[in-house]
């Protein structure tokens, strides 16, 4: 692996007669029967795969620039990139990973899942993703916990195991404001008990992992709920318009306060599905063998939040941290403060 390399050739070639454009590529072996795939592209017509000749690198057939497995309704407004695609052995899943709009702002990161390397691909709601809609789960998108400017830009992964079964999320990060300096971002990443991909909201500091009480979770935490842009911005070739590199406020997932108590209530601010910080409240419990939180706020139920221990970056501490998602397939961060 360490080389010396020789140039055999090019694997796919796109011009602007062509729907796909040839970048991001990500190459994955099938399991069940040793083909060879190559997931590649951005906005314009969507992203592709084609089948590639494990003896020379290079497609099966020549000139074959594969077929759509991913694409968004107005290419140049909504863009859509950097396909990377894993296998989990123990879930017998493939994952799509993909990057949404402005790679400076609103970058976010979605998944999609199937049961073979080359596709179909379908959401957290069974949609196909070579259909025009916006799919789910988001994962990542510009985030703000207290005491931080905040982090635009978060998307465009690479996804890897460490060979235990521990899984790890690599991307993007711009530092808030101006959103110029960009920098690696490395996550833990879990599975739901569903089998949805979900990320620490916190970057990864090596913190050795532990078990929990339920007397450990009562407190305050901070909480995001990761939500898709809200403001409308005026894109060209999907990516903003000069002068326009910071984010506007409605396009921030930003903390707020919330409290777990031990008589197993809780309160506090959390942003509701219209994107508006509400009160609420409701009861919480906490599944000790899993290490699953479980909140019950009336009108809404999130299930199933992975609990583990992490570092918390705004406050330079060790502390408390869940990640999962809503029913609809938002993320749902938090971290315990006290």
């Amino acid at each position: 692996p360490e080389g010396p390399w020789t140039q055999v050739g090019c694997v796919v070639r796109t011009d602007d007669s062509t729907a796909m454009n040839a970048i991001d590529p990500s190459v994955i072996v099938d399991d069940a029967t040793g083909k060879w795939w190559m997931h590649y592209g951005s906005f314009f017509g969507g992203l592709y795969c084609v089948e590639l000749n494990p003896e020379t690198g290079l497609t099966v057939n020549e000139g074959d620039l594969g077929h759509l497995t991913a694409r968004r309704a107005h290419y140049r407004k909504d863009n859509l990139e950097a396909p990377e695609i894993i296998y989990h052995p123990g879930l017998k899943q493939y994952y799509l990973f993909t990057s949404y709009d402005p790679l400076m702002t609103t970058y976010n990161l979605r998944v999609s899942r199937s049961e073979a390397a080359e596709g179909p691909f379908t959401d957290y709601s069974g949609k196909a993703v070579k259909d025009t809609t916006n799919n789910f789960p988001i994962l990542t998108a510009p985030y703000r916990f207290e005491n931080h400017p905040g982090w635009a830009g978060t998307a465009h992964c690479g996804v890897f195991s460490d060979g235990e079964g521990n899984y790890y999320l690599a991307h993007q990060g711009r530092l808030s404001p101006q959103n110029q300096l960009m920098v690696l971002h490395l996550r833990q990443l879990f599975f739901t008990p569903e089998g949805w991909p979900v990320v620490s909201p916190e970057r990864y500091a090596g913190t050795p992992s532990r078990r929990f009480t339920e007397a450990d979770l009562a407190g305050e935490w901070e909480i995001i709920r990761v939500q898709e842009p809200r403001y409308e911005r005026q894109l060209e070739a999907g990516q903003i318009l000069w002068g326009e590199g910071e984010l506007k406020e409605e396009e921030w997932n930003l903390s707020s306060r919330f409290h777990l108590l031990k008589d197993g209530t809780c309160n506090g601010e959390m942003v509701d599905v219209e994107g508006k910080f509400v009160l609420t409240g409701g009861k919480w419990s906490f599944l000790t063998e899993n290490h699953l939180l479980m909140l019950d706020l009336g009108t809404e139920k999130i299930e199933n939040l992975i609990i583990f221990a992490g570092h918390d970056w705004e406050n330079e501490t060790e502390t408390i941290l869940f990640t999962g998602l809503d029913s609809r397939g938002r993320s749902v961060w938090g971290k315990r403060i006290e």
